[in-house]
């Protein structure tokens, strides 16, 4: 069995929208994109190369895997996040993609869920989540997420798209680490509780 984790970058509020530029994820107006930067550092790089080194495959929502895919296959293999992308599978949820240049490139078109199940159910190491907001949203509503890695930023957006929006299914989650970075970026991991324990 796989296992499959969701690594995401939330606003104190909540929010996972438009972390990395100003230009990332625009929808609904939102122009506070980039708010991740400030508090980037080397501990923070530390934690996210350690945690790529466990995967085996990749699956993304189209825009995430447009957004890596216009930058990761130009960073040198070395590199701790650019080896593991490029030279791994990436498996892409998408309706409207057909065809990527990006090396080990495959599209989930029909039935994600069914999909992704198959995937889990192979043997290996980490099927990795990364982003991908509403691919996100659709396995977790599916029971499919058996660890949340998040990362919880000291700013407060007050606006933008939210990982739990009203409507998100209980789920009850349990800590299993927590670590601090220097510039206080709160990193929290959290495994799915089993079925039989979500109402304990």
């Amino acid at each position: 069995m796989t296992t499959l984790t969701a690594t995401t970058f939330v606003s104190l509020d909540g929010v996972v929208q438009g972390p990395g530029t100003p230009t990332e994820d625009p929808r609904g107006g939102f122009d506070l994109g980039g708010w991740l930067t400030p508090c980037y550092d080397a501990v923070m790089a530390e934690y996210t190369a350690d945690w790529f080194s466990r995967a085996d495959a990749f699956l993304l929502g189209r825009r995430t895997y447009e957004i890596f895919a216009g930058y990761w296959p130009s960073v040198g293999g070395s590199d701790p996040v650019a080896g593991p992308l490029n030279s791994l599978p990436k498996y892409v949820a998408s309706r409207t993609l057909t065809r990527s240049s990006w090396q080990g490139t495959a599209f989930l078109r029909d039935d994600v869920v069914r999909a992704v199940t198959e995937l889990k159910a192979e043997p290996g190491r980490e099927l990795q989540v990364h982003g991908s907001g509403d691919l996100l949203r659709t396995l977790m509503a599916a029971g499919l997420v058996d660890e949340h890695r998040v990362w919880v930023f000291p700013v407060v957006l007050g606006k933008g798209q939210r990982l739990f929006p009203p409507g998100t299914p209980r789920r009850s989650l349990q800590l299993v680490e927590h670590r601090t970075t220097g510039k206080g970026v709160s990193v929290q991991v959290y495994r799915t509780a089993r079925p039989e324990d979500q109402d304990a």
